[in-house]
């Protein structure tokens, strides 16, 4: 369970919206629409399997790797403007070397919850 110093930050998050209004607009002006489709079609097929990843290591015996993942969760899903994804795996980033076991399982749940709330807002083009 999360500890009450961390209730403050959650609230925050929950308030956070699943995705930036305008970040996909953004990248579609720097690399066009095909370019953009084509990501974030990538982006979604990578963070599925890593999402599924994380629920198959060892958080005690792969924590530097599951530290690296979670970065390159934080950048992909920061360039598409899943703003609660990103903050999510940032701390899952930054903790994942003292996050004790069942907080670590909490908090894949809320990524896994801010992905799903991403790909529903996301627009069908």
């Amino acid at each position: 369970m999360f500890d009450v110093t961390a209730a403050p930050q959650q609230k925050a998050r929950d308030a956070e919206p699943a995705r930036e209004p305008g970040a996909y607009e953004a990248l579609v002006r720097e690399i066009g629409e095909d370019g953009a489709r084509e990501v974030r079609e990538v982006f979604w097929s990578e963070t599925c399997a890593r999402l599924h990843l994380f629920r198959t290591l060892s958080l005690a015996r792969h924590q530097s790797r599951i530290a690296r993942e979670a970065h390159s969760l934080k950048s992909a899903a920061a360039t598409f403007g899943y703003v609660r994804l990103a903050a999510l795996a940032l701390r899952l980033e930054k903790s994942a070397e003292t996050l004790p076991e069942p907080e670590f399982h909490d908090l894949l749940d809320l990524m896994e919850t801010a992905y799903a709330a991403a790909h529903a807002q996301e627009p069908q083009k």
